[in-house]
């Protein structure tokens, strides 16, 4: 009966302090409400009013370069973020331009396709033919219009999956660099896992692989480098912050008057120097962190789809797409996994509505090209390792090339 008392009262405490401040907690919470709401609702008026080009990128031949030219694009794209003043932002709803860059599989093809502003379409093709002079940059029409507005129906099913780190933003993935044969020094092409799997698609089914990705300015290091600072000791993994550490005082209190007195001694001896307080890991996660964190960055956005016709649908492709994805991960390091908010699985209750319900969000969301919900930073050379045109190593048919070199006339052609 008392603790029934006890809960009443404190339910009327609760009731009187929220009678006499309601003034305050209600104009916060409806402010926080209104702002979300504005901005999402501005922002997307803002997209919808864009125009858009599809790039479709045909890599050359003989191509002798690695992932590091496609790097130096990334680079150049970083050249389109700008301030905002608060009428832009706040008003119009403008965001930093967003790129995305697509592999797509596709009945036993491998296509590599760039999504921009049309504006924009002129900064893609010189970057791409500064350091790819014998590439193809063709136009085309979006391929996802080429399949059923709504997926899954009678006839279509999808299984489809965000992805996200399982680290924190500034540890890298296992990067191209990394990809080297040990015995003669030969690059071992990432990209040939993908581009093989897709290559065993039969027709009507297909992988799409897309990165939504939105340059950041050089700003967003500054919290970041709070974990250079953890991982080299200056910041103690201990510090709790100014009410943990009273709570700490005050449960020792009692002990500290009723003990003996103890004296500070003063020959402390010094700190030992970095290099020898770390182990070989801890060194090799120190040094990885801040390599990362000097490279110019993207706000990502990942999704996985297998998509296709109901009679040859077979999920054992999505194991072999995962299985490729694994080479990038590094378990001192970083690593992508699926998201399990987006992942398209049900369990317990409604499971069929459920289940339907996350295929067509994810497949609507990926026509889209939709950045909402989770997101991770992956600096150039973690970009160029997961997409990038494959080299000459890499032999299967499933990607289409430019069989012949351009070139200028020559000088002495004569002229009619």
């Amino acid at each position: 009966m008392n603790i029934l008392q006890e809960i009443v009262q404190a339910y009327k405490t609760f009731g009187q302090v929220f009678y006499h401040f309601w003034w305050i907690v209600f104009p916060v919470v409806f402010y926080y409400l209104f702002k979300f709401l504005w901005m999402d609702f501005v922002q997307k008026a803002w997209l919808q009013s864009l125009s858009w080009t599809l790039l479709e990128v045909i890599p050359p031949k003989d191509l002798e370069k690695g992932p590091k030219p496609m790097e130096s694009i990334y680079q150049g794209l970083v050249g389109v973020v700008v301030a905002f003043n608060v009428f832009e932002e706040f008003l119009k709803g403008v965001l930093t331009d967003v790129f995305s860059f697509e592999l797509v599989g596709s009945g036993g093809e491998a296509h590599f396709y760039i999504r921009t502003q049309t504006k924009f379409r002129n900064l893609i093709e010189a970057q791409v033919y500064a350091q790819y002079p014998d590439a193809q940059v063709v136009e085309v029409e979006d391929y996802t219009k080429n399949f059923p507005k709504v997926i899954p129906n009678k006839n279509w099913d999808l299984w489809g999956s965000d992805l996200e780190l399982a680290m924190p933003d500034p540890y890298p993935i296992r990067t191209y660099d990394k990809f080297e044969e040990s015995i003669t020094g030969t690059m071992i092409d990432p990209i040939a896992a993908f581009v093989e799997t897709m290559g065993t698609l039969p027709p009507g089914q297909n992988i799409w692989l897309q990165i939504v990705t939105r340059p950041l300015p050089e700003k967003w290091r500054e919290d970041e480098m709070k974990l250079v600072q953890k991982l080299a000791g200056r910041i103690s993994n201990g510090e709790k912050g100014f009410f943990a550490d009273l709570m700490d005082v005050l449960a020792n209190l009692f002990k500290a008057m009723s003990g003996p007195v103890e004296f500070a001694k003063a020959d402390k001896k010094e700190e030992q120097p970095l290099e020898f307080r770390l182990t070989p890991g801890e060194k090799d996660q120190l040094k990885a962190v801040e390599e990362n964190l000097g490279k110019n960055a993207f706000k990502i956005k990942m999704r996985v789809l297998y998509l296709g016709r109901k009679e040859g649908f077979d999920k054992s492709f999505v194991s072999a797409f995962f299985g490729a994805l694994r080479q990038f991960n590094d378990l001192n390091l970083n690593s992508l996994k699926p998201e399990n908010q987006s992942k398209t699985y049900a369990n317990f209750v409604a499971v069929d509505q459920r289940l339907q319900m996350r295929k067509r969000k994810i497949y609507k969301r990926y026509k889209e090209r939709d950045t909402t919900g989770k997101k991770f930073v992956f600096s150039t050379s973690e970009l160029a390792t997961v997409w990038h045109f494959p080299d000459m190593g890499v032999k299967t048919p499933a990607v289409t090339r430019v069989e012949s070199k351009k070139g200028a006339a020559p000088a002495n052609l004569p002229v009619q």
